[in-house]
């Protein structure tokens, strides 16, 4: 990996200063070496940030040890006591309850094997030939699918909703029992800040549509999703379902006189329904095994503050440790979100062994569960270890590895935090950072979304740009080592430190949005 630009500068400053007082340094002889400004003490605990360190982290945590760090299982939990073991060798006091690394909230989880698969029945003159679709590029098994098989008629829905106060019913005329749906994620309105979507919004929850299929009789469901891997749902014994994409969905419409890009756009302009029985017959399969008492971790570190008067203030740096397990196959989740506990990894270790120490205090949040409905964050929020009155900031990441410019949502949001960030990048990193303004109407996606919507300062910072990959990479195998940024992960976590121990020493902080 490469060495960061200012380590080089420094490196060669401090000879070319060395060699020009190397006659009048052995005339003093043995005097005391000129005491290090405050200045070079943060720059050498900058310079621990290192792109091979961090890339080692990404490294470990995507390997089969950690079996994609599905919150609830047993290698999810060795991977929070490994990111735990790290904290204590440095010094990180520990945040979480009762004197531990960690705040355990309760998460129900989902087990899902081999041994599945999705069919279509296709007449022909001699009967019927059964085409049967491919792993990851054209199903992928629902993350909380009950265990069971089936086949039946497939019942198109549109958005699977039933609103009775909005005067809409995907259901109405159609009847489902015993079959399988079709429907997309979502709702038929756009998720705008406007009043009329915050009416439509609880139905916009994958919890809602599952469990709106079930109560209308339906034995599994085809979800247009991707297709990408989600546990972010209701799990019901026996109901089997699969996350579908497009040529699944084009095998269903077609010949039954629609199209599903005119279906959904008429959907979408007269906010009625288009349901109907497609005549089509699918066979679809899961193997799983759901733990209703699972529980969860957030693993939470401590750097307590120095002054007196301001250490009850804290500055949050955060990311999600989990990812999806594996559905058949391991899902890595490299960059999302296993380079986002590399980067706090990072910062966490130059903080602990800077000379210099904050003055107020920085808290180290590793979520559990940003997968299966970003609970862990809503748990904090719900049960705060540090007052949020008192959470000057949360500054969280998603997929900070991969790309080679810096981006972040809230930076207008909170123009007085932005310009820490931007002082730090001018004087120290020299990357393109851009940032755009916070805002959650839709259902959360994101632990930032929590502390949002509960009025603490939140942003979420990733990397963009560089070389295109020419493949999707969300929720899916493909999110993987080879994908990683080692320079913009050490570049990102860098600029973190300095920023925070800025931020740490102003003598007043306050990023609030007033009404």
């Amino acid at each position: 990996m490469r060495r960061s630009r200012l380590a080089l500068v420094l490196s060669a400053s401090i000879l070319a200063i060395a060699m020009a007082a190397g006659p009048a340094l052995a005339q003093r002889g043995s005097q005391a070496p000129v005491p290090k400004t405050d200045e070079q003490k943060l720059l050498e605990a900058m310079h621990l940030i290192q792109s091979q360190t961090l890339y080692d982290y990404v490294k470990g945590m995507v390997s089969e040890k950690y079996a994609g760090r599905l919150t609830g299982t047993d290698e999810s939990k060795a991977c929070a006591k490994w990111v735990v073991s790290l904290l204590k060798s440095w010094g990180v006091q520990p945040g979480g309850d009762n004197g531990t690394f960690y705040q355990s909230f309760p998460n129900p989880t989902t087990i899902v094997s081999k041994g599945g698969y999705l069919t279509m029945d296709i007449p022909v003159k001699d009967g019927i030939v059964k085409k049967s679709y491919k792993y990851e590029d054209e199903f992928i098994p629902g993350g909380t699918t009950g265990s069971g098989e089936g086949q039946a008629e497939v019942v198109f829905v549109g958005y699977g909703i039933t609103a009775p106060e909005l005067g809409y019913d995907d259901y109405a005329g159609v009847d489902v029992k015993g079959r399988i749906v079709l429907m997309d994620p979502e709702v038929p309105l756009r998720a705008d800040d406007s009043e009329t979507f915050k009416k439509w919004r609880p139905y916009s929850f994958h919890q809602f549509k599952l469990e709106n299929a079930v109560a209308h009789g339906a034995k599994g469901m085809i979800y247009n999703y991707g297709p990408i891997g989600n546990p972010n749902n209701s799990y019901r014994e026996g109901f089997v379902y699969h996350h579908v994409g497009a040529a699944v969905v084009a095998d269903v419409f077609a010949g039954t006189g629609r199209t599903y890009k005119e279906t959904m756009e008429a959907i979408r302009k007269e906010l009625k329904p288009r349901s109907f029985a497609t005549g089509k017959t699918m066979s679809l399969k899961n193997v799983s095994v759901h733990h209703p008492d699972g529980v969860g971790f957030n693993v939470v570190g401590v750097i307590p503050g120095t002054d007196p008067a301001l250490k009850d203030e804290v500055i949050m740096l955060a990311g999600h440790l989990d990812h999806l397990g594996y559905l058949w196959e391991l899902l890595p989740g490299a960059n999302d979100n296993a380079t986002a506990v590399a980067v706090g990894l990072g910062v966490a270790e130059a903080l602990a062994k800077c000379e210099i120490k904050p003055k107020r205090t920085v808290v180290f949040n590793f979520f559990g569960s940003e997968e299966q409905g970003v609970a862990g964050s809503k748990y904090y929020v719900e049960h705060p270890l540090y007052p949020l009155d008192k959470t000057a900031v949360l500054i969280n990441m998603e997929g900070p590895g991969v790309g080679d410019k810096i981006g972040a949502s809230g930076a207008t949001t909170y123009p007085a935090f932005w310009t820490f960030i931007e002082k730090a990048n001018k004087t120290y990193i020299h990357r393109v950072v851009t940032g755009g303004g916070a805002a959650y109407p839709g259902r959360p996606r994101q632990d930032s979304a929590w502390f949002f919507w509960a009025g603490v300062p939140a942003l979420t910072f990733g990397a963009y740009g560089g070389k295109p990959v020419p493949y999707p990479t969300y929720h899916n195998t493909r999110d993987s080592l080879d994908l990683v940024t080692p320079e913009i992960m050490e570049d990102i976590a860098q600029l973190f430190f300095m920023a925070i121990m800025d931020m740490a020493d102003e003598p007043a902080l306050d990023f609030r949005i007033r009404k």
